[in-house]
């Protein structure tokens, strides 16, 4: 074995090792989803059993099934949190798009204040922001869910760093032939720019499908919980029993993993390709 291939073996290892440490979380959630309620606590000591579904039953799934609405939760997010995805796409990618290849009076200050922007959490005008949804009278419909969450900075800013790389060039030449502006964004723009597009989609799907503080205040009724709020029965409503709430979790996570899967390759281009430029 050359020093090469005994270095690229201990990266390997050394990289697998990390990445079990990292999943390890998520593998015994999985393995206790099914596993009886006695054995979920009395194999952590028992070392690697803790990993291994001895006792192997789907009566904790069941149980979700059965004495739960987390399918109705489930449901819910997916589509809200689709359409507020769809339209976060839409509206950051213009805008991202007039900061990147647009000259008007302005235009670095206002590139200057997103980039402020990053640091303010949503705490600190959850309040404000509580107050105007109730005042127009969104509280408990998917318009609160959606519509102020359209807009996102760190959206902007990697669309925006994107599409500097975007030769100019290419767009005086759909000018030449006569498109405009929004042809030339949706017919030109948008087919070669998948990487950041399935960047932010995967951020912000993530994002919003893991919310809970902002539902948890402008929704009251049971058709309009979201996912996060389905599972908050399993922590709240006594008696609390792990296997349930493991099956739960597991259920809630597949969608996420589902499309991180699908999407990877394009979220690391992405990531890669809206680094290059400041």
């Amino acid at each position: 074995m050359t020093c090469r291939q005994r270095n690229q073996l201990i990266i390997y290892v050394v990289n697998t090792v990390l990445g079990l440490l990292y999943l390890s979380p998520l593998l015994w959630m999985v393995a206790s989803s099914v596993k009886p309620e006695s054995r979920i606590f009395s194999d952590m000591t028992k070392g690697l059993a803790a990993f291994v579904p001895f006792g192997f039953t789907l009566e904790n799934y069941k149980t979700v099934f059965r004495e739960s609405n987390l399918f109705h939760c489930i449901g819910n997010s997916v589509f809200y949190v689709s359409i507020l995805v769809c339209l976060s796409l839409l509206v950051n990618s213009m805008c991202g798009y007039a900061l990147a290849k647009f000259q008007f009076g302005g235009r670095n200050a206002l590139f200057t204040t997103i980039i402020a922007l990053f640091v303010l959490p949503l705490e600190s005008i959850v309040l404000a922001l509580y107050w105007i949804v109730y005042k127009i009278g969104w509280n408990d419909t998917y318009f609160a869910l959606i519509v102020p969450f359209a807009a996102k900075c760190f959206d902007i800013y990697l669309f925006r760093q994107f599409f500097l790389d975007v030769p100019d060039d290419l767009i005086e030449a759909a000018s030449i032939d006569g498109a405009g502006q929004i042809r030339t964004f949706f017919q030109l723009v948008v087919p070669v720019s998948g990487p950041v597009f399935c960047t932010v989609l995967i951020l912000d799907y993530v994002a919003y499908w893991s919310d809970f503080m902002w539902p948890l205040l402008v929704t009251m009724s049971d058709t309009k919980k979201t996912v996060q709020l389905g599972l908050q029965a399993f922590f709240t409503e006594p008696p609390i029993y792990y296997g349930p709430i493991m099956a739960s979790l597991v259920v809630s996570i597949i969608p996420m993993v589902v499309m991180f899967l699908f999407f990877q390759k394009y979220y690391v281009q992405g990531i890669a390709a809206t680094g290059i430029k400041g």
